[in-house]
């Protein structure tokens, strides 16, 4: 489902309201939930509304959608994101637990974070202008491992141009998800995703979700 908003403000309020509206209908049928969040520098307005909202933080369990393999010091890092902006004030109850691993190779951070996953209830996603989502790049050299029905719910990407070494969950781990929101804003990514949602494309990487019939995928969008 779309839901349009006429301004970056209204769409983050709107957003995470559902966000939360969601969590608390989770919380009220099971004892904890986990949110699966992107990083990148979109969200830090949604993270830092979000982190002042009521909730029952203590029992959400806080994760990652994918993470460039970089400590979490650096500038770079999804979990210096989430810290920063959405483990604070209220939402500073909730459990996290992030991707890198001190001392690890990446095959071993994927391996430490396969062993450590959980059915994800919610996950927020962003999209590219190339239509990535997570870190499912095209013309990753793993694409098609990512994309399998059989993948793990963590796997390495590398992305084709952008910087880092990547963690991220496969496609059939986002399926899994009882929920998926995509928060994108522009007309350029809009009509990228309007293609997307058309047919299944190995091009962009997201008309696996949105393409894919019964996969629970809501869009918020502002221009």
């Amino acid at each position: 489902m779309w839901h349009d908003h006429p301004d970056k403000q209204a769409c983050i309020d709107a957003l995470a309201d559902d966000i939360a509206a969601r969590l608390r209908a989770r919380l009220a049928d099971q004892g904890a939930c986990t949110l699966a969040v992107s990083g990148g520098r979109s969200p830090i307005p949604l993270f830092q509304r979000l982190a002042g909202t009521d909730l029952e933080w203590a029992r959400v369990r806080l994760r990652l959608v994918d993470e460039r393999y970089v400590p979490p010091t650096h500038d770079d890092s999804n979990e210096r994101l989430v810290r920063e902006h959405l483990l604070a004030g209220k939402a500073a109850a909730a459990s996290f637990l992030g991707l890198y691993r001190p001392g690890a190779s990446i095959t071993q951070a994927v391996t430490a974070a396969n062993a450590d996953a959980q059915p994800v209830g919610l996950a927020l996603l962003g999209m590219g202008d190339d239509g990535h989502t997570a870190s499912l790049f095209p013309e990753a050299p793993q694409l098609a491992a990512a994309l399998a029905p059989g993948a793990a719910h963590y796997l390495h990407v590398t992305p084709p141009s952008a910087p880092h070494e990547r963690i991220t969950m496969s496609l059939a781990a986002l399926r899994a998800c009882d929920h998926l929101i995509l928060y994108i804003s522009g007309q350029h990514k809009r009509q990228v995703l309007l293609e997307a949602q058309k047919e299944i494309s190995q091009h962009l990487p997201i008309s696996h979700l949105a393409a894919e019939p019964g996969v629970p995928f809501d869009v918020h969008w502002h221009p």
